[in-house]
């Protein structure tokens, strides 16, 4: 007798789980980034599905209400960890116990019924280990940064990671069931210093909105956003910290302001916020630098809609990322969407999502004159910026986000499947406590 294979049934409902970081909030604050807008992006085109989605995170304002729908079958649920307002995600590990009963109790009260457990970050980790013990489903997790890496190219004391996280995250990342990087570099970073089984790794990239983000008038741009007609723009997009290398932008500005005089450089995001003691010293030390190096036309804006970012990106002549660190580098392939040409540093998830001298540059990591070579050959060849312009939007095609969402649904799929062959428990997890130890 034939035996009869087993359906693999797409999950029915996904839990989410993003503990210091809403996918709601205004991006470019402390804790607002990247993963804010994957998170959000991913449960959206789930939904788009018919796979609900609920995202779980802290709540940081009081009068937040607990359940904020945000596509048909896509909600964000609020739950109490700490004080209800901003805080650091390192404060947040004190409160992970108090956030992973409000989890349990919201999930008890309303019968909710999940097919897999997806959380973001090892803070988000930690706590879907704690809920598998109850809810016995199986974790996928994604680090979006690692600590070891992020250590590596700290440039400050401060950007250093806690030894707390690397000890929970190497935990996470061996007791999950599948893990998603990034990018090859993010999952060589997972082999080499947490001692992960390849096996147990899939690259999953991040998607970008190629509807959001694409090609605009360029004189267009530059008139709404009151931005110099002419002059060479040099854009680059993210927070103010010293591991982003902005400091190299501007040395590499500073260096072909021989040909270009007028060379207009635009640091868009972070850097504005008073109450961010470290981030205002960092904007500090850049005016500083720009200062000595005599640069009078730099502009530091604070952070944007996705919408706003598109006519930024459309306005810049050569988009600009010479970050230390990067596990993916969203903002280079949003640009690349936009038709911008980018020169990039040669690290993390850049390495693969630019293609060298097709669609984009990449040079050595804090190496000032590369960049400004880099960027000087950009702007002497309108040939090679249009070259560049259609590689880049094309290169961009091969991360939009429905693909990026079926290969989620395909890991979804197996490992739902596991989990209906098997009689045994999937991998044993951090064994919880009422505190996190």
């Amino acid at each position: 007798m034939r035996s009869v294979a087993t359906p693999v049934l797409p999950p029915r409902r996904v839990a989410m789980i993003s503990v210091h970081s809403c996918p709601l909030a205004t991006l470019g604050g402390r804790e607002t980034g990247g993963m804010n807008v994957y998170v959000r992006e991913l449960s959206r085109h789930l939904s788009e599905l018919g796979i609900a989605v609920d995202v779980y995170t802290r709540r940081q304002d009081p009068c937040y209400p607990t359940v904020v729908d945000f596509a048909d079958q896509a909600r964000v649920i609020h739950l109490s960890a700490g004080p209800a307002a901003p805080y650091s995600k390192h404060r947040v590990w004190d409160h992970l116990a108090e956030f992973v009963d409000g989890m349990q109790d919201f999930i008890n009260e309303h019968a909710l019924q999940y097919d897999i457990i997806h959380s973001h970050y090892w803070l988000s980790g930690w706590v879907a280990m704690q809920l598998r013990l109850t809810l016995g489903l199986p974790i996928v997790h994604m680090s979006h940064t690692l600590g070891y890496p992020k250590n590596a190219a700290a440039q400050l004391p401060w950007e250093q990671e806690p030894r707390r996280r690397l000890q929970v995250e190497r935990k996470v990342l061996q007791g999950s069931d599948a893990l998603v990087a990034e990018s090859p570099a993010s999952k060589q970073h997972m082999m080499w210093h947490y001692d992960v089984d390849p096996a147990d790794v899939v690259v999953i990239p991040c998607g970008v909105d190629m509807a959001r983000f694409q090609p605009q008038d360029k004189r267009r741009a530059r008139s709404d956003l009151s931005l110099p007609p002419t002059a060479p723009i040099l854009l680059s997009v993210g927070r103010l910290q010293p591991s982003k290398g902005i400091d190299t932008l501007l040395r590499a500005a500073a260096d072909i302001r021989h040909d270009y005089p007028d060379v207009c450089v635009l640091v868009v995001g972070g850097g504005l916020d008073d109450q961010d003691e470290r981030e205002t010293a960092e904007l500090n030390r850049l005016q500083a630098l720009g200062h000595r190096l005599r640069l009078t036309n730099v502009h530091y804006i604070k952070a944007q809609p996705q919408e706003k970012l598109a006519q930024y990106y459309a306005a810049a002549d050569v988009f600009v990322m010479p970050s230390h660190y990067e596990s993916f580098g969203m903002v280079a392939l949003e640009a690349m969407a936009c038709g911008t040409p980018v020169v990039a540093s040669e690290v993390g998830g850049l390495a693969s999502t630019i293609i060298h001298d097709d669609s984009g540059l990449l040079v050595p990591s804090g190496d000032w004159r590369a960049f400004a070579q880099a960027i000087s050959r950009l702007l002497a060849s309108p040939q090679l910026q249009s070259a560049m312009r259609q590689a880049g939007r094309e290169r961009a095609q091969a991360f939009a986000w429905p693909l990026i969402v079926e290969n989620n649904v395909r890991l979804y799929r197996r490992l739902i499947l596991q989990q209906n062959t098997t009689t045994s428990t999937l991998a044993v997890g951090v064994p919880y406590s009422s505190t996190p130890a």
